[in-house]
């Protein structure tokens, strides 16, 4: 996967110096012991660095100070190991900036019942002292995670792992480029936005570029290596015999493949993590990107099609909070309805540029025709889609406030073949079922483009939303419309009054 950064958690602990120097000694091995184990951890998809532990005021507003201003923490992880008065917090936690965890554990797992006395009690007071520290948090109105139980725990550390992907898809967005290859798609609204409040509120930059200078990027690659990626193309999937070497649409295949090559140099020359296309706004380029598109989500990066930066930066996220998981992440669009009433389903595609990380099969590299764009026939991979639990995703501006919109879904196999449909596509269920989660998304103003996704679940993407500080609706098998419907009247109410 294509990594822009490098994130760290910073493992800070908190104490105090009432309980002597024997005490803060044991208390520091203690917190370093817990932070490497945590560290060693396969399953937390980031580096976690354990600080100093910190005792006054003055020590933990450095380290907050510290962690808002390096570039590589994404965020803390917060142990009281003994109690730590909150007052002293204060300073610190107010000016910083990056996402907390509160790792509610202790060292021990189980109380030595024969042997426990007080010098065990006050050096293990985190039952205590994680109360004293979550009150100040909350005083101060702190979002943050609050994960309990002990640190040895696979759920605690599978929550921490999901906390900590999320934590790092945060930090990609504080820091996401998007480049917009002409603009929005005429008369279109969902896709639209306020960029600059986008910038405000995310930290993510989005700027345009001329389609000529793309134009100009591709046409300066040379045959060799265009060469080299149609036998990638060929060694990676099952292409017709028409696109290959000899075959009377191979060159089809070369500029394919001399787009891919443009748009990849482009964007890793200008550190560009996602990137949108519009097809009413690509002269110079033979045919619309495609296979590029699919590749290119296929290496981490993000895209939205018809200009939609704002999908084209969740994907990328989304793309980064699932970084090695099962499963896979793309760009997508409820495309159209069966309404079974044996059981409704929906079908998810986008003409073309859907993410070959969700294939359920060696993708088929093909060519045909496109009855919009007025480009020459586009080659694209066709798939069918993984089957298993997923989620749909939208970001979307509602004028005063951004809000993201979260269908959980099942991906499920095609009841039948589809041998006339020359485009990637998956199947799902949505959640508690089509007629209700449609209802919901309409009546939620949700997109119809999404960041569909097999690795990246509800509950991390209602962290993401609490890191960024806005809304977030989820559509599940709970949903009931009554109650969504007056969750949209308060969250107007809450969410509008906060941008005031």
């Amino acid at each position: 996967m294509k990594n822009l950064y490098t994130p760290e958690l910073w493992f800070v602990t908190g104490s105090q110096h009432l309980y002597g120097s024997e005490v803060l000694k044991k208390v520091a091995a203690h917190a370093q012991l817990v932070a490497s184990a945590l560290d060693a951890d396969t399953s937390v998809p980031v580096r976690i660095v354990c600080k100093p532990i910190v005792t006054t005021p003055e020590e933990i507003r450095k380290v907050c100070s510290d962690a808002s201003a390096s570039p590589a923490c994404a965020g803390i992880i917060t142990w009281m190991h003994t109690f730590s008065p909150a007052k002293m917090w204060i300073s610190g936690l107010t000016q910083l900036t990056k996402p907390i965890c509160h790792l509610h554990t202790q060292f021990n797992r189980d109380i030595p019942w024969d042997r426990i006395d007080m010098d065990f009690m006050n050096l293990n007071q985190s039952a205590h002292g994680g109360r004293e520290y979550g009150h100040i948090l909350t005083r101060l109105r702190i979002p943050r995670e609050v994960i309990v139980g002990h640190w040895e725990d696979p759920v605690v550390r599978a929550r921490l792992a999901d906390w900590a992907a999320v934590a790092a898809g945060w930090q990609e967005m504080r820091n996401l480029k998007v480049v917009r290859f002409g603009d929005n798609m005429r008369y279109v609204a969902v896709t639209d936005g306020d960029k600059v409040e986008a910038e405000r509120v995310f930290g993510v930059q989005v700027n345009t570029h001329a389609i000529g200078d793309l134009v100009e990027v591709v046409n300066d690659h040379t045959d060799a290596e265009v060469n080299a990626l149609c036998t990638e193309y060929a060694d990676s999937y099952t292409v017709v015999p028409e696109l290959l070497k000899g075959g009377e649409r191979h060159e089809s295949l070369r500029d394919a493949a001399r787009i891919e090559l443009g748009i990849r140099s482009f964007l890793e020359e200008g550190g560009y993590g996602a990137f949108v296309d519009c097809f009413e706004d690509l002269h110079g380029l033979k045919q619309l990107p495609d296979i590029a598109a699919q590749r290119l989500m296929a290496d981490g990066y993000g895209f939205g099609p018809e200009g939609d930066w704002k999908h084209a930066a969740l994907v990328r996220v989304m793309k980064v909070m699932g970084a090695g998981k099962p499963g896979g992440t793309s760009l997508m669009e409820d495309y159209t309805y069966h309404f079974d009433p044996a059981g409704a389903r929906c079908l998810g595609s986008h003409m073309l540029e859907i993410c070959a990380s969700l294939a359920a099969e060696k993708p088929r590299c093909e060519i045909h025709p496109l009855g919009i764009g007025g480009k020459d026939d586009p080659v694209r991979l066709v798939f069918d889609g993984q089957t298993g639990p997923a989620i749909n995703a939208s970001l979307i501006d509602m004028g005063n406030r951004f809000r993201l919109l979260v269908n959980v879904v099942e991906s499920v196999a095609l009841p039948e073949p589809m041998p006339k449909l020359p485009v990637a596509r998956v199947l799902w269920d949505a959640k508690p079922d089509l007629q209700t989660a449609a209802q919901a998304w309409i009546l939620a103003g949700g997109a119809h483009h999404t960041g569909f996704s097999l690795s990246v679940s509800a509950a991390q993407m209602e962290s993401f939303a609490e890191m960024a500080g806005i809304e977030c609706v989820l559509i599940d098998e709970n949903t009931d419309l009554r109650a969504l419907k007056q969750e949209l009247r308060v969250g107007e109410t809450y969410y509008g009054l906060r941008g005031l």
